[in-house]
């Protein structure tokens, strides 16, 4: 049973794919956060760097962009050998380019020339002539009717990339998708004749569309929703799909955190623990660096039955499957180093590589398995597209002098805002008084992060605000008030 929960909060909207109860991947996107990869602009070149073979573009962001050589248009074609290749562009150019990577501290977002516009079942290349098919369609038999019906369907000019879920979708639907794309791009080719450089083209979708569109497959029973007008959204945006499975978007209107109630609360706040601990009792600690992530393997609590080289070999097949599991739902990018448990037989260490490697070929982002070191480390890496988990949930620990991380404001908002789910769930519960840090009580009222619940849901509860300035960011206090008249200290104020 495989299920996508969408749940939009106050300050964040999250996305979990559930398979067996078992949290698969977990996207976060912040309301307050802007997201750059997907976005198209017109760019204007400010300097290039012939012996860089690359060019810095301004895109009306902070930081200019970076314009790889490989990643520049010559002849309706992206250059693939740029060996020598000088850049035919000269400063004061303007290009349109979109976003492929996140800026990354004080690193400004790469860029490319060759745009993409993305569908469920296929991708749209605008720009190129060229038909390609997903590395995951391995059956040759389907491969070869999906480029027998590109040739029937293909815009003159224009590339298509039969995604993995084009095998779940029938002709007409890909015919549409086409059409609709096309369309698409033909208003973003107007902008850029009228706009300004340094001008926003083209936003792309937001986490939930996104989620649903290059997720949803025939193995997903159900995509519950927690917010009615996205839920509208949705049923308008996949009309297609609604039609032929009434059921598959559900609105969920429960009072109790849509979360909690499939049991995926602890497995989430895990992702932000240090030590994850395996089925069998022993552990991965996993410490991220500046430069790469490093993951250590530890039997732990875990002795084994037969003798210590099963027992080793047994801790990293289990490990292995866990980390590749780690990697997308933690979105880790860049080098990975990975300290398995010392093995004598060498036959045991190709196995748990061929296991690592199994489970790591079923992440949509683009992975490489280097091999095992003479040391007997094994290297990665993953394509850094989206901006790690830690750094979307957690922020610098304000008593440490950055030393460490904490839970961010928002995510302590959103924790309150389920605790107090559960206690108004009892009626007699009419108000409550919450001490918490200034810094969480500061953004819930100037960002008004529970208006929506205050004006809804709790209109006839009182909720007051105490802040302390020696009650830790991670915690707060709910005391429930009982009476007609309120004994309230006098820093307390009432919550909008």
């Amino acid at each position: 049973m495989k299920d996508i929960l969408i749940s939009v909060n106050p300050s964040d909207t999250q996305v979990c794919i559930v398979a067996d109860g078992e949290l698969v991947e977990f996207w976060v996107e912040r309301k307050n956060m802007t997201r750059l990869v997907g976005n198209i602009y017109k760019g204007k070149v400010q300097n290039v760097l012939n012996g860089m073979q690359a060019a810095f573009v301004n895109i009306g962001l902070e930081k200019n962009a970076f314009l790889y050589a490989g990643d520049t248009l010559e002849y309706g074609e992206i250059l693939k050998d740029v060996t020598d290749k000088k850049l035919n562009l000269k400063s004061g150019d303007t290009i349109m380019c979109q976003v492929t990577k996140e800026q990354f501290g004080s690193k400004g977002a790469r860029i490319t020339m060759n745009i993409t516009l993305p569908g469920r079942g296929v991708v749209l290349m605008p720009q190129i002539d060229y038909v390609g098919v997903s590395r995951k369609i391995t059956d040759e038999k389907i491969k070869q009717q999906l480029l027998d019906f590109a040739a029937t369907v293909k815009p003159e000019g224009y590339g298509l990339i039969f995604r993995t879920q084009s095998v779940d979708c029938s002709k007409e639907e890909i015919k549409e998708e086409i059409d609709d794309l096309v369309a698409k791009w033909n208003k973003i080719k107007q902008l850029n004749q009228t706009k300004p450089a340094g001008s926003l083209l083209y936003k792309e979708e937001g986490v939930a569309i996104r989620a649903v569109r290059d997720m949803l497959r025939d193995d997903v029973d159900h995509i519950v929703i927690n917010d009615k007008k996205l839920l509208e959204e949705f049923k308008t945006a996949f009309s297609s799909l609604n039609e032929k499975k009434p059921d598959l978007f559900v609105l969920y209107e429960g009072k109790e955190n849509m979360q909690k109630k499939y049991g995926i609360t602890k497995q989430i706040s895990a992702l932000l623990q240090r030590k994850v601990v395996l089925a069998n009792g022993a552990y991965l600690i996993i410490d991220r660096t500046e430069a790469l992530t490093v993951i250590d393997v530890n039997t732990g609590k875990y002795v084994g039955e037969k003798n210590l080289e099963q027992t080793v070999f047994d801790t990293n097949c289990i490990a292995a499957k866990e980390i590749a599991r780690q990697l997308r739902v933690r979105n880790i990018g860049g080098i990975v180093v990975i300290d398995f448990i010392d093995m004598e037989n060498p036959e045991h260490s190709q196995k748990v590589l061929e296991i690592l490697q199994e489970y790591l070929s079923k992440d949509r982002t683009k992975t490489s398995l280097i091999g095992m070191t003479p040391l007997g480390l094994v290297e990665l890496t993953r394509k850094k597209t989206r901006s790690m988990l830690e750094s979307v949930m957690l922020q610098t620990c304000p008593y440490c002098n950055g030393d460490g991380y904490v839970l961010s404001d928002e995510v302590m908002a959103s924790r309150l805002k389920n605790y107090l789910n559960d206690v108004f769930a009892c009626k007699d519960n009419k108000a409550v008084l919450v001490t918490l840090a200034p810094s969480v009580s500061h953004k819930l009222f100037a960002y008004r992060l529970l208006e929506k619940e205050c004006a809804g849901e709790w209109r006839d509860r009182r909720i007051y605000i105490r802040s302390d300035e020696n009650m830790h960011i991670e915690k707060f206090e709910v005391k429930v008030l009982h009476g007609a008249v309120l004994d309230l200290p006098n820093n307390a104020k009432m919550l909008y």
